[in-house]
Formats: structure tokens, sequence, C-alpha cells
């Protein structure tokens, strides 16, 4: 283990003072640590003014900054292009490396080489951390020594990995607390305050008026609120109605919980007789992101192209009446309840619940034709714990495309997903309360009720809700000529019905 004088955390999706690989090794490592953040305008400049992610960040870097204080140290907050400002800022700080957990996202990879040779032009090394998964890269293999393609085996081979070691060593916290004497305050000329959102040139959002609470104090709270429902996860996690999923993604997202003390957890809870069930279904999730992650980092071409290249023969909708069409869709005015009232959750709140995330993303793809890309693009712009590698994967799981994807003749009826996931049709009422007056036998198909019925409960179908954009049989049967070109021999008929967890992991669809 190689020895400095001083060294250099630079915080990215990791923003927690316990439980953190980068900042455990260079505490270890060094004499004296110092902590950095850079808001990285490479990434900033393209979001939109108002952005729930910025702001969400913004608040657990003053809350990390705080804690780190509190522990003698400090936090460096710059604003500027991340792989100009950290050489800078090492040579600035004397330091003889660089700590940092791993992003495995194409962009990262590239802009963390770059980083990393300048460092090294300057004899300053740079370290990488596993930290944002409990297994990496090439990690959980099969036994041919290659990487999985389908989730069942992936999560067995994954689970014989984590239990081939009795003391539980991959879900062992880092301990920072014990070495925090390390710590170094930033020098006097570094030591300005947290910017404002005004400063970094966005504006406010309504992040605390729809009750998220950023930082490690929210997760933290969030988490404690699951853990007394964690038992029935398996049970209440797919009705959008019901509060049955932990809401934690953003906070995976951003690192402000850690997941090997999530998964930790899980694993302890599986061993009780009333948790077993929905623990481990949990952990199923948690597992579902590490697999996402794997896939993007063995084929990253998947950030714009079909995991299944057969897949991108697939002809889409354009021009202006698919453009219509798609404004229909992130608009919430498609005329089909639950897909309306899903878009207006995404819009209204920069979240969407993982059952929903299926059903709409299927609803774009195959009732609208419309290429799942522009899909991802949109979630990838509204989500606020929009993560590429579940994102990306559960959008191509809906478009068949993806590794373990649902089969192309699997075509969710977005009546029925209605009916059996919304039954009484509250969570429709909450987003769309134009209909809120329709009898649970009808909100799911307003445009089916009788006369009578919609004139009792004040409802126009065109007035005060549209008629649907589509027929839904009319539309699978042009889905199914529409994947003709596909090759029948390589479609994977036995892939998964389920994607991962969407609150769990992130994701964009149907992760």
């Amino acid at each position: 283990m190689q020895a400095y004088d001083r060294s250099l955390v630079w915080f990215r999706r990791d923003l927690r003072d316990f439980d953190h690989a980068a900042l455990y090794h260079a505490l270890r490592q060094s004499r004296g640590v110092y902590c950095a953040f850079i808001f990285d305008k490479a990434i900033l400049d393209a979001l939109p003014r108002a952005d729930r992610r910025v702001e969400f960040i913004l608040s657990s870097i003053g809350e990390l900054a705080q804690a780190l204080r509190g522990m003698g140290g400090g936090l460096i907050v710059l604003h500027g292009h991340a792989e100009r400002e950290i050489p800078q800022l090492a040579r600035r700080l004397s330091v003889g490396a660089v700590f940092t957990n791993r992003d495995y996202e194409p962009a990262a990879v590239q802009r963390d080489a770059r980083v990393s040779a300048e460092l090294q032009r300057e004899g300053i090394a740079f370290h990488g951390c596993k930290d944002q998964v409990i297994f990496e890269k090439d990690e959980v293999l099969s036994l041919a020594g290659k990487p999985f393609s389908v989730f069942t085996p992936y999560k067995n081979a994954w689970l014989k990995k984590l239990h081939a070691q009795d003391d539980g060593f991959y879900l062992k916290a880092y301990p920072i607390a014990q070495h925090a004497s390390r710590l170094a305050p930033p020098p006097a000329e570094l030591a300005a305050a947290v910017p404002t959102l005004a400063q970094l040139g966005f504006e406010a959002t309504n992040l605390r008026q729809i009750g998220i609470h950023p930082g490690m104090s929210g997760g933290e709270q969030l988490f404690e609120d699951f853990h007394g429902r964690l038992a029935r996860y398996h049970e209440a996690r797919d009705f959008p109605a019901v509060k049955g999923s932990s809401f934690l993604s953003a906070h995976l997202r951003f690192g402000t919980v850690s997941i090997r003390g999530l998964a930790r957890q899980a694993v302890e809870l599986m061993r009780l007789p009333e948790g077993g069930q929905g623990a481990a279904t949990w952990l199923s999730e948690l597992i579902w992101r590490d697999f996402y992650f794997m896939v993007l980092h063995h084929h990253p071409r998947v950030v714009d192209r079909a995991f299944k290249p057969e897949y991108d023969a697939v002809p889409w909708e354009s021009g202006a009446e698919a453009d219509e069409l798609f404004d229909a869709w992130c608009e919430g005015r498609t005329g089909y309840p639950l897909v309306d009232a899903a878009m207006r959750q995404l819009k209204l709140t920069g979240y969407m619940h993982n059952r929903l995330r299926m059903v709409t993303a299927c609803f774009l793809i195959k009732d609208l034709g419309i290429d799942w890309r522009r899909g991802e693009r949109y979630f990838a712009r509204e989500l606020t714990d929009y993560e590429l590698s579940s994102n990306n994967g559960g959008w191509q799981w809906a478009a068949s495309s993806g590794c373990d994807a649902q089969p192309y003749f699997r075509i969710f009826n977005p009546v029925t997903q209605s009916q059996k996931f919304d039954a009484q049709g509250m969570f429709i009422r909450h987003y769309l309360p134009q209909l809120a007056a329709l009898p649970a036998k009808h909100i799911h198909a307003p445009w089916l009720a009788p006369a009578g019925v919609l004139q009792q409960a004040g409802i126009a179908i065109g007035r005060d809700y549209p008629a649907p954009v589509v027929q839904h049989d009319e539309a699978r049967l042009r889905t199914l000529a529409r994947y003709a070109v596909v090759k029948k021999a390589r479609v994977d008929v036995a892939g998964s019905d389920e994607g991962g967890d969407g609150d769990e992991v992130g994701s964009g669809a149907a992760a």
C-alpha cells in the first residue's frame, strides 16, 4: 500500500461522509486528505435551467460540507470543467494522489482517463475505487468466464459470490470516523461557501414542495420509513397508489446512501421469518442495478444502439404525425388514463412508479411505434433518479432489444394494466382530477363509458379528456408487422417478464 503525504478525494455521485470507499482508502494511505466536489460544466451546461437534480446535489453538497467540517476537514467546491479543475487543484494542493469512486458511464470513463493521464504527467497518482455497486465489471462472470446477458443466472452467480464469504466481506462498511483525524481543512483561499443555485445559473424547482429531502439525512429518513414496510415489499411494490417502494432511487443515484449498507440490511432481514420474502425481492432489485452497470461496462454501444443488433432494423414512425403523438405522450394526453396519469406524475414530481415506467415505455414503443431512444432521452431529462445504465436497460427491455428483454410480441394492454394495478383508480384520480367523478368500472377506459355515466360525471370526451390517440388492438397488429424484420431465431422467448424496480435502481423504464 503506497503512502502519500497529502491526497485529494474527488466526490461525484457519492455524496456522504460514511462508508465511502475512496475517502477510506485516501485516509488510510495519506497523512492529510483534502476533499473536493466540482459542479462540472460539461454536464450542467446541457441541463434545463430548472432541474431538480441540480437542486438535490446542491443541498446534499451543503450537508456533506458541514459533516466534513465537523470531522476537522471540509469540502472544496468549484464550478468549471472537472477534467481541467481536478489536475489544477491537485497541483495547487501539492497532493501525491487523487482518489475517487469509479463511474461506469462511457463519457465518465473517458473523462477519468483524460484526468488520469494529465495527473500522471505531473507525477500524481489517480486511484479509482469501487463504491456504487456491490460487484462491478468482471467480478461476476459465467462458468465460461463471459459476462451474463440474462438476469436470473447472473443473480444466482451474484448471490453465490456474495455468500461465499461467511464474514459478509463484500457488504462490510468502510470505517471513516476512526481515520477522520487525517482530514485536512481547505486552504483559506479555497474555503469559499457552497455556491447558490443562481450562482450556478439555475432556478429553484418544486423539490421541497413535493416532499423530497436530499442529502444523507434525507436518505436515512427514507430508509427508516421503508424498513417498517419492507416485509410487504413483494406484495405492494406493483401498485402505484400504495406506498410500497423505498423511494430511495435518487439517493442511490447520488450516493447519499450506501449500496453496501442497503444490501446488508436486506440480507439481514431475509433471515427473519417476518421479512424474508419482501427483503429478498428488494435485494433482487438492487442486483438488477448491478446487472445493468455490468451490461453497460461490457457493451457501451447500448447507449445509442440495440443490445441485440438485429433490432436496430426495426422501422420506427417519424414525421409530423409521430411528433404529435410523442408530444401527446410526454404531456399526458394520450386518452389512456393510466399512461397519462403516469406521465403527469413524472412531469410534476420527477419520479415515476416502476410499474408505470414499464407501461408508459411499452405504450410509446408498441402502441405509438416511436423509437425507444426518444422516450429514453425524455426520461433522462425528467427523472430525478436518472441513471444511464438502468434507464437504458429499462427502455431496451420494453423495446425487446435489450438483454433478457420481454419478447417483441408481448405487448402491454394499457387498459388491463390499469385495471390490474390501479383497480379503484386511486392513482388516476390523483393525477387526472378531471376523471375523479368516474366510477372505478369506467375510469380505465372512459371513452367506453355509457353517455349517461359520462354526463353524470361532468365529462365530455374530447373536451375534458382526450379520446385515445390510437386504438390498442390496431396498434398491436402494426407492432407485430413492424417487428417482422427481426429474425425470429434470435428472439429470446424465455426473457424475463419483469424488469428491476425503477424505484430502487433509478431506471428509466422497466429496469
